[in-house]
């Protein structure tokens, strides 16, 4: 018997899964770099475009667990030979996703200025904050649905489809943030930060409309809402609820990060704007591996094949941890070039430099962390997730946060304790894994 999966199986979904997570921090990366190098307040709308990329990744992130939920229920059912199961939940959760995203805009978009008030933003920042993020959030509903349509693919072991939609997006993006924010003479005006939410709203809907298409063609599923609830309904729901509070531990973290980032002046959030966005660059694009693991294993569980789940776990490890290290070193290589990229001021770039050697050396803990992350999600282990994420937010991140801010170190501090939360996360779940699954093997 097989007790392997191979190179080519993880690869044939972790690939697509690299290049389909890139592209949500890539559009945010599309923005600061193009809107940190406008003529008109670069370092006031680098800010500002920062805090609220930020605050649309927690919101997105805490609402959006019902991919997760939605691909492991999915994967379980797929190794267990039981899709039909799960027909009318698919839809029922995709509508559910529907209306929370309705309700999200609606209780958020109106209260904007108090909001970015609270990342301790103020004058010019805010207003450019408030005036972005009302224009940007429309596209919630478009992006929240997208992402229950990705947690279907992912659970049938499909990371394809999602590349293609991402992908298509991301490009579309890019052109149009070039357009809309720069203008073109004569023909449209220069929009500004403007500009760059209406060019996401414009590639969210185009890849909503791809993933329709790949759903209704390539899944046994379909949109039809049937009356009665699937019995599954319940354990999406306790799962996303607890996968919710994970993630509203994790965005607190960043919105700490953020606020004392901005209360230290607007050179120091314009220069952790960048470094955040880079950090979540380097993490969508190391997930590509723990998505792999996460439809997996999903798969793997349902099926009961513990030596495989294991030896997964290793394998994926591995690769994870070698992506992790050529970002590095790659990184490393144009380190003094990086930041250009994003804004030419002297401050910001000089902030940038004396801090960005900690978001790659932290890089291969990382790996691992959100290996494990995305495996313990296929499993189902949601309560597990939560746990880990309130302790290492509450017991390391902001604790170190608090003695590093004493002490003066800044943004070395905010950075400093990021590596203390990432560390705790690594080693909780690498020994849960260990206790739960290694009898089983040996």
């Amino acid at each position: 018997m097989k007790h392997k999966i191979s190179f080519k199986e993880i690869n044939k979904l972790a690939i697509p899964a690299i290049i389909a997570g890139i592209a949500e921090p890539l559009i945010s990366l599309t923005d600061i770099a193009i809107i940190g190098n406008v003529d008109e307040n670069p370092v006031e709308a680098l800010a500002a475009a920062g805090i609220v990329g930020s605050f649309l990744s927690a919101i997105i992130w805490v609402v959006a667990q019902t991919k997760t939920a939605i691909s492991s229920i999915v994967s379980q059912h797929l190794g267990a030979n039981r899709l039909h199961a799960v027909k009318t939940l698919v839809p029922q959760a995709i509508l559910f996703n529907f209306l929370f995203s309705i309700v999200i805009y609606a209780s958020t978009a109106w209260f904007a200025t108090g909001i970015f008030k609270m990342y301790n933003a103020d004058g010019l920042i805010l207003d450019y904050a408030a005036t972005y993020y009302q224009l940007r959030a429309l596209g919630y509903p478009l992006t929240l649905v997208t992402f229950a349509v990705f947690g279907v693919f992912r659970g049938l072991q499909n990371t394809l489809w999602a590349m293609k939609c991402s992908l298509t997006g991301a490009l579309l993006n890019v052109v149009l943030d070039y357009i809309l924010v720069y203008g073109i003479d004569g023909i449209i005006p220069p929009l500004h930060l403007k500009g760059a939410a209406i060019a996401s709203i414009i590639s969210q809907l185009v890849m909503l409309l791809m993933a329709l298409y790949f759903f209704f063609t390539k899944t046994p599923f379909g949109l039809k809402i049937k009356k009665r609830i699937n019995p599954q309904m319940k354990g999406l729901l306790i799962m996303s609820a607890n996968l919710f509070v994970r993630t509203a531990a994790l965005n607190f973290a960043i919105y700490l990060a953020n606020a004392y980032a901005t209360d230290y002046g607007k050179n120091y959030i314009a220069a952790q704007s960048i470094l955040m966005n880079i950090w979540l660059f380097f993490s969508f694009f190391i997930d590509g591996y723990a998505n792999a693991g996460n439809a997996i294993s999903g798969k793997l569980l349902g099926a009961k094949e513990y030596k495989k789940l294991w030896n997964l776990s290793r394998d994926i490890s591995l690769y994870s941890t070698i992506i992790a290290i050529m970002l590095m070193i790659i990184c490393g290589i144009f380190y003094s070039d990086i930041g250009l990229i994003f804004n030419k001021e002297t401050a910001v770039l000089t902030l940038f430099s004396s801090v960005f050697w900690i978001v790659l050396l932290m890089q291969p803990i990382n790996a691992i962390a959100f290996m494990f992350d995305g495996m313990f999600k296929g499993m189902g282990e949601a309560a597990y997730l939560r746990n880990v994420l309130l302790a290492a937010t509450f017991l390391g991140f902001w604790p170190a946060l608090l003695i590093t801010d004493h002490i003066g170190l800044k943004l070395y501090g905010i950075w400093i304790a990021f590596v203390v939360w990432m560390l705790i996360r690594c080693i909780t779940l690498v020994i849960k894994f260990r206790r739960k699954y290694l009898k089983a093997v040996t």
